[in-house]
């Protein structure tokens, strides 16, 4: 679960792997072919050692990345994942999945690709408008919820577009036209400039924020830590604190290793921090863990799974995941598919548990969040609700050369609760960097944290 800002490359965000089990061996001739995404308004098309993605809806076909063949169904991404393409049951049923996200997609095989397809994108004006309205017509999960009218949003906007309207002038429609949702998963770019709005009352994560505050709980909450040290380019920070408590904070799910790293890269880097913190001595004499997500601008939601590996000792399931599949039935979404957190083969900590959250806690960062909350042991949140986006990113091309990316996934509590739009609650209230604390010289969320798991609050 990614902001849109960290998420632009990722195309095709999908899923750990396959179970072998469920799995045929794959590679030409099985998965070369046309497929038909199960939701996710895609068509694939393997083939002559590559995999061509194209972004369709009801009214449109627009030809979206293009991945590289490295092995017998197995693709390079442009953002660095590994993609995989697995046969199931039949040669006509398959399996995608990216390793830098959790699940997998289902796909079926078509006979050919859809006509639209095969024609160049006509790139006037209002068929740019026609296919960004209907992309989120078939695929936003959220109106309703966000008490919007989206056919309203057309009649008042469409016809502002004619065919002399410049990109320029559609990036501030579009802009206007999806300001409302106050979603941190919607967003319009066109080149460096880029339009995101989060829910009100609460702040975007940015490299900014996110060295204000590390010095500030450097300074303030970790002045009398016996040991410190950053990992993952400074986005991983731990300290051993006074009475065998540690800190834990995490400031994103990615960009450990370095810009464009693949995902293998940053796996490696978070396990060697996972291995220099949690190492046996240090799990057995841990009385409690403050993981601090308050500042998290998002990544990958399989790093964070990687996490909550560490943290028990029993199998459990994180969360499920599903998505809108029906382009006339915002009520209809694919089959859920739940993500299990498996006791990872090396030294894990099981004791208390204490997460920081806030409003600055966004996507990946939620998706942890929410994958502690059956953490077997006792876990609690402190501080304040998370943004309230978990979904991967959709990001869609417009023939213009706009860009453009939206949410179609929920991820599901096992009762079915979802945390969008509202984000998820903490436990126990605390503010969280406001003006008042930095001026006062206060951390209330982590002293509440640190009094908890001392036994003394």
């Amino acid at each position: 679960m990614r902001t849109l800002t960290a998420t632009v490359a990722a195309l095709f965000l999908a899923a750990g792997a396959v179970p072998a089990a469920a799995a045929s061996p794959a590679g030409p001739p099985d998965t070369d072919g046309v497929w038909r995404m199960d939701g996710y308004g895609t068509v694939l098309v393997l083939g002559h050692g590559v995999l061509q993605e194209y972004q369709t809806t009801s009214v449109s076909c627009v030809k979206g990345d293009t991945s590289r063949q490295t092995g017998p169904g197995t693709y390079a991404a442009t953002d660095g994942s590994v993609l995989t393409v697995r046969t199931v049951h039949d040669r006509d049923h398959a399996l995608f999945a990216a390793d830098s996200s959790v699940g997998h997609r289902k796909l079926r095989r078509l006979n050919a690709l859809p006509a639209g397809c095969a024609r160049p994108a006509t790139t006037d004006p209002r068929t740019a408008f026609d296919v960004f309205w209907q992309t989120f017509e078939e695929n936003y999960p959220f109106f309703a919820q966000k008490h919007i009218d989206w056919q309203a949003v057309r009649d008042r906007y469409r016809p502002l577009v004619h065919q002399d309207t410049t990109k320029d002038e559609l990036f501030g429609i579009f802009s206007r036209m999806v300001r409302p949702l106050y979603d941190a998963h919607v967003g319009v770019m066109d080149g460096d400039r880029v339009f995101a709005q989060v829910r009100p009352g609460t702040e975007m994560p940015s490299p900014e924020l996110d060295t204000r505050v590390k010095r500030f709980i450097v300074a303030r909450d970790l002045k009398d830590a016996s040991y410190r040290q950053d990992f993952g380019a400074g986005r991983i920070t731990y300290a051993d604190l006074p009475g065998d408590l540690g800190y834990l904070r995490i400031s994103g799910f990615g960009g450990y290793a370095g810009e464009h790293a693949p995902y293998t890269a940053e796996r490696a880097e978070l396990d060697r921090a996972l291995n220099t913190v949690l190492t046996p001595g240090r799990t057995q004499r841990l009385k409690g863990l403050v993981i601090d997500l308050r500042i998290n601008g998002g990544g990958s939601d399989t790093l964070g799974i990687r996490i909550a590996q560490r943290l028990t000792d029993t199998p459990y399931t994180a969360y499920a995941k599903r998505a809108r599949n029906d382009p006339a039935d915002p009520a209809r979404h694919t089959r859920p598919e739940p993500v299990p957190v498996v006791p990872a083969h090396a030294p894990r900590y099981t004791g208390p548990v204490a997460v920081l959250t806030g409003g600055s806690t966004v996507s990946a960062g939620e998706t942890f969040t929410q994958a502690l909350m059956d953490r077997p042991g006792r876990t609690v949140r402190i501080g304040q609700p998370t943004q309230g986006v978990f979904s991967d990113v959709l990001m869609r091309n417009l023939p213009d050369g706009l860009i453009f990316g939206l949410p179609n996934e929920e991820y599901l509590t096992r009762t079915g609760r979802t945390f969008d739009g509202t984000g998820i609650a903490p436990l126990l209230a605390e503010p969280v960097f406001t003006k008042e604390e930095f001026a006062k010289n206060r951390d209330s969320a982590f002293d509440r944290a640190v009094n908890l798991l001392s036994g003394r609050g």
